[in-house]
């Protein structure tokens, strides 16, 4: 049995993990969504790991998937406990000594969402979210994530350094979401071959893609458990 420790994106809660947190559990696994201190203005990347290490407990059998914005947080907490594996989905990689808020222009992020916006008719980055993170969830759904994702965000975080020198020592895999118009699928290849030199799995679904698409989600996290 494998413990799924799972970690949200930015201003969001653990419950955006629920419905892959019951179809990994019937598939007969133990999982845990904490909720990150992201409501704390005063928050630190360390306080956002912690919460995380504190959800794996003394479990020696883990696999960490980070999120979005959660891939700084995760990353973090897989140098700190024995995991088997580590998983970013749609995940913000890090570079040693890259705040999250450097981030989008180290990585081109800009650019390469207006390309993709001029190609699709301005879905990607709209300013609407339910077009740019939720295409694909149902409508009731969508709106329950949004009154549960205004959280807000700490600036702490935000212009806090990724402290690791290297990445950690642990097996890692990228997942991207064919259908993410938040994070274009090519815009994502291109960041995962150039910082960890893997060519990402994908999966159906958009950037919420644990609430489009959980089963499909679900079966390839459990595929990297054989």
């Amino acid at each position: 049995m494998t413990t799924f420790v799972l970690v949200h994106g930015g201003g969001d809660t653990g419950w955006y993990w629920h419905l892959v947190e019951g179809e990994l559990r019937a598939r007969g696994h133990r999982t845990t969504a904490p909720d990150l201190p992201n409501d704390d203005e005063t928050a630190t990347l360390d306080d956002y790991a912690a919460a995380v290490v504190d959800a794996a407990g003394d479990h020696r059998d883990l696999v960490i998937v980070g999120q979005s914005y959660g891939a700084f947080s995760a990353t973090l907490a897989a140098s700190r406990v024995p995991a088997r594996l580590l998983v970013l989905l749609a995940g913000m990689i890090p570079a040693p000594g890259e705040t999250p808020g450097q981030w989008w222009a180290n990585t081109g992020y800009r650019r390469a969402a207006e390309e993709q916006a001029r190609l699709d008719g301005g879905r990607t980055g709209n300013d609407d979210p339910l077009i740019t993170y939720y295409n694909g969830v149902p409508r009731a759904l969508a709106e329950e994530a949004l009154r549960r994702a205004d959280r807000g965000e700490s600036t702490v975080v935000y212009d806090t350094p990724w402290p690791l020198d290297a990445w950690p020592a642990v097996a890692t895999r990228f997942i991207l979401c064919r259908d993410d118009q938040f994070f274009p699928p090519a815009f994502l290849r291109r960041v995962a071959q150039e910082r960890l030199g893997i060519v990402p799995d994908e999966v159906p679904g958009c950037h919420c893609v644990a609430l489009s698409h959980p089963a499909d989600l679900a079966d390839r996290l459990v595929s990297y458990l054989a």
